[in-house]
C-alpha cells in the first residue's frame, strides 16, 4: 500500500448555503398592504371589466357617478388595471432580494407615482363631480400607507444619492403622466368630429330637441360620448348648474325633468339615452346619401 493510500486526505466540508435574511416588520407590513390593495382594485378591475357596481354602491350614488365618469378610465382601460398592476409590481419589489439602496429607490418611485395619482384622481372626483368612491378612497389610504412606510425605510448605508435630482426627476414623470391623464378625461385626446355625427347634433338642435342631462350622471357621459366631439353641438341643458346639491336649473324644473338624461323630440319624451340612429329615426334625420 502506498503512502498516499494509507494517509488518505481528509474530505473538505461542504459550503454552507446563504441563509436568506428574514423580513422585516416593515418589509412584512408591505407585504400586507401590497397584497390588500391587490384584492381591492382586482375586485373592482373586474366589476368594471364586467360593467357591474361594487358592493355596497347603489345606483346613483357617488361610486356610480366616479365609476361611470371619463376619470375612471385611462388610455381606454379602467383606472383599477393600472392599480392592479401597481400593486403587483409593489409585492415584487418587497419579495425581491437585491441590493438595498436600489431596491429602495424602485419602491419609492412605483409608490409615490401610484400615491400621486390615487390623490389626483380623488381630487378630480370632488372638484368635477363633487363625488366620492369609497372603493377608491380605500385603495388611496393602502398606497399612501406603503409610500409613508418606504420613505421611511430608507437603508442607512454610504451612498452618493442625493435627494434634489432624484426628486426632480420624478418631477417631471409625474408633470407628464398626469398631464396626459387629465388630457385624456377632458376629451383633448378624443378622435377627430365625425361630420355625420355633428350633422346629426345639428340637426336635432335646429328642430327644437332639447338634451337634459346633470354632469355628474354616467347615463349623461355615456350619451354624449356617442357623439365624440360631435357633442359640442347638442342642444344639451345642463340640469345641475350649482353642483349635486344645489337648486335644480329652471328650464329643468320647467319640463319637469325627474330622470336624467331626458330627451325631448317632436314633444315626445325619452327618459333615456338614446342610440345615434334612435335620434335619428325620432327627429326626421336622414343620414348624408340616404
Amino acid at each position: 500500500m502506498t503512502r498516499k493510500q494509507r494517509h488518505p486526505h481528509p474530505a473538505r466540508p461542504a459550503a454552507a448555503k446563504p441563509v436568506a435574511r428574514p423580513y422585516s416588520t416593515a418589509e412584512k407590513a408591505l407585504i400586507a398592504l401590497a397584497g390588500l390593495g391587490l384584492l381591492i382594485t382586482a375586485y373592482l378591475s373586474w366589476t368594471a371589466l364586467f360593467g357591474s357596481l361594487p358592493a355596497f354602491c347603489s345606483a346613483g350614488s357617488g361610486c356610480e357617478i366616479v365609476q361611470g365618469s371619463r376619470w375612471w378610465r385611462f388610455l381606454g382601460v379602467p383606472v383599477a388595471v393600472w392599480g392592479l398592476l401597481t400593486y403587483a409590481v409593489l409585492l415584487g419589489l418587497t419579495l425581491s432580494r437585491g441590493k438595498p439602496q436600489p431596491r429602495w429607490q424602485r419602491l419609492w418611485s412605483v409608490a409615490v407615482i401610484g400615491a400621486a395619482i390615487s390623490l389626483y384622481l380623488t381630487l378630480a372626483g370632488a372638484i368635477a363631480l363633487q363625488a366620492f368612491c369609497a372603493w377608491c378612497l380605500a385603495s388611496q389610504l393602502v398606497i399612501l400607507a406603503i409610500f409613508a412606510i418606504v420613505h421611511l425605510q430608507r437603508p442607512r448605508v454610504a451612498s452618493t444619492f442625493t435627494w434634489g435630482p432624484f426628486l426632480a426627476k420624478h418631477a417631471i414623470v409625474l408633470v407628464a403622466v398626469l398631464g396626459v391623464m387629465h388630457a385624456s378625461a377632458a376629451g383633448w385626446l378624443d378622435r377627430q368630429e365625425d361630420p355625420r355625427l355633428a350633422a346629426l347634433a345639428k340637426h336635432l338642435d335646429a328642430t327644437g330637441a332639447k338634451f337634459y342631462g346633470a354632469f355628474w350622471c354616467p347615463n349623461c357621459r355615456q350619451q354624449k360620448d356617442r357623439f365624440g366631439p360631435a357633442q359640442a353641438h347638442l342642444p344639451y341643458v345642463e340640469c345641475s348648474p350649482n353642483g349635486r346639491q344645489g337648486p335644480v336649473a329652471f328650464a329643468c324644473v320647467n319640463e319637469n325633468i325627474v330622470a336624467y338624461p331626458t330627451w325631448i323630440i317632436r314633444g315626445q319624451r325619452y327618459p333615456e339615452a338614446l342610440d345615434t340612429e334612435v335620434l335619428a329615426q325620432r327627429s326626421g334625420f336622414r343620414w348624408a346619401g340616404e
